[in-house]
């Protein structure tokens, strides 16, 4: 059997076809049912030049007259344009054409290939590799590119188109403010029934700089990530480096603005208590409501309570045990006054034991607690009374953001250390793919660019 694949062009009264490859095929097998991988490529690869050939020959001969006088235009001379494409790189003939005197007294010339093709890359290829480069590292970006599609890709490349789109994303985002709530009670009233209550939980991981190395508190640097959940909406992630993004307030906002939050309606933010993250979550709405994780105050409380097990033997007043249990029992409770009275009591005991190492870490792990549970006071509700009603009291759904941000891009398996601006920026990207964000972005700047949802491809290929 063989089998020719032509393209036909269709051109106003003129049709071209022209051959793209020829295939034979003789015993059916597994292995040569339909098209095999290479095949493919060298089709979409045949098709693709054959296409964009036609396409920039049919624009350049429409350019070529004046299109006030008719007169031909005089070619200055030639240059070389590179175009790469999801289906192989073009290398055009580009002229460059003289201004008709009858709109120029001088003689200008200007490139036609030039004005329309102002980037060297196909937006979708710069997609796929801002998307890949997001989710794996840059050089198995490459890998996967060049086995599926017939081009020739490298680390540098993907790398920089992948920073390019950041920045531009970085570029539409909004003013920073210092204060997001608009309008009045009388206002807010007017608005319509408000949807379910938005949950946002918000914590922080850290990535390994590469500046400061020799130093480990300085060869770390920190990540604050979120989440927003409610009924019927998609989940929705943020995320920015502390201490390098100017906007991270009005980041959280947008995201916020995507879940379609009305000044009307609750929202619950769930932190870990850190200053940053205070912040962050103050002046978004009037009807926020902010909670400190009880996930990580009974974390603090396991990590005190094994310190406690190895403390040398001393006639404490009370079993160090015993106070954490009543501590946690009034925090649980929601009964902050109470357990700072016992924290308080604690450290006065702990204080005549300071000598021994162990003694001196745990006396100041329980005061370093202390100062977390009073600056943190205003944040700490009766957790069994929420529980008891189904209302969220831990951020776990943040910790696999985290994980699914943060870790499984730029800690885990992943031996590289960041800048923080680098850091940034792939995690603008990295943000837009995981929320199915980034192809809308990139039909904003491209609106010729198809959705991804487009089901209906034409089978003809027409020159423009």
């Amino acid at each position: 059997m063989k089998i020719k694949i032509q393209i036909v062009i269709e051109n106003q009264d003129q049709s071209i076809t022209e051959d793209i490859a020829n295939i034979e095929r003789e015993n059916l097998s597994v292995e040569t049912l339909g098209l095999t991988l290479k095949e493919a490529k060298t089709i979409t690869a045949g098709i693709q030049k054959t296409m964009g050939s036609h396409q920039v020959t049919d624009y350049l001969y429409q350019q070529r007259s004046c299109p006030c006088c008719g007169k031909p235009r005089h070619i200055h001379g030639y240059h070389q344009l590179v175009y790469r494409t999801l289906f192989g790189k073009f290398r055009f003939k580009s002229p460059r054409l003289v201004e008709c005197s009858c709109q120029s007294k001088e003689k200008t010339t200007f490139s036609p290939l030039v004005k329309i093709l102002r980037e060297h890359t196909a937006p979708e290829f710069t997609y796929l590799q801002s998307k890949w480069a997001s989710l794996m590292s840059y050089g198995m970006t490459v890998k996967l590119l060049e086995e599926v599609l017939p081009l020739q890709a490298n680390v540098s490349s993907v790398f920089y188109n992948t920073q390019a789109v950041a920045e531009r994303l970085e570029k539409e985002l909004g003013k920073e403010q210092y204060m997001f709530i608009e309008g009045c009670q009388r206002d807010w009233e007017q608005l319509p029934r408000p949807a379910e209550p938005l949950l946002v939980g918000i914590d922080g991981g850290y990535i390994h700089a590469k500046e400061g190395s020799d130093d480990k508190k300085s060869s770390w640097f920190e990540v604050i990530v979120g989440k927003s959940l409610q009924k019927d909406h998609a989940t929705k992630r943020f995320g920015f480096v502390v201490d390098y993004d100017k906007k991270p307030k009005r980041r959280l906002y947008e995201m916020l603005q995507k879940q379609e939050l009305q000044m009307n309606q609750a929202i619950t933010f769930l932190t870990d208590g850190g200053d940053t993250v205070r912040d962050l979550a103050c002046y978004l709405s009037p009807q926020a409501e902010q909670i400190l994780d009880w996930f990580h105050i009974t974390m603090r409380l396991t990590v005190m309570k094994q310190m406690a097990k190895g403390l040398p033997n001393h006639e404490y007043y009370k079993p160090p045990d015993e106070e954490l249990e009543r501590i946690k029992w009034c925090l649980w409770h929601g009964n902050v006054f109470k357990a700072l009275k016992i924290l308080d009591s604690l450290l006065f005991e702990l204080e005549c034991f300071t000598e021994d190492k162990k003694d001196k870490k745990f006396y100041e792990t329980v005061g370093e607690f202390q100062g977390y549970i009073a600056n943190n006071s205003a944040s700490i509700p009766n957790y069994g009374e929420r529980y008891r009603y189904g209302e969220a009291i831990s951020s776990a759904f943040v910790e696999s953001t985290v994980n699914e941000v943060i870790s499984k891009r730029m800690v885990k398996k992943q031996q590289m250390c960041w800048t923080k601006k680098g850091a940034h920026l792939l995690l603008q990207v990295r943000i837009k793919t995981l929320n199915n964000d980034l192809r809308q972005s990139f039909c904003n700047w491209y609106p010729n660019m198809e959705q991804e949802n487009v089901e209906t491809i034409p089978l003809v290929a027409a020159a423009a």
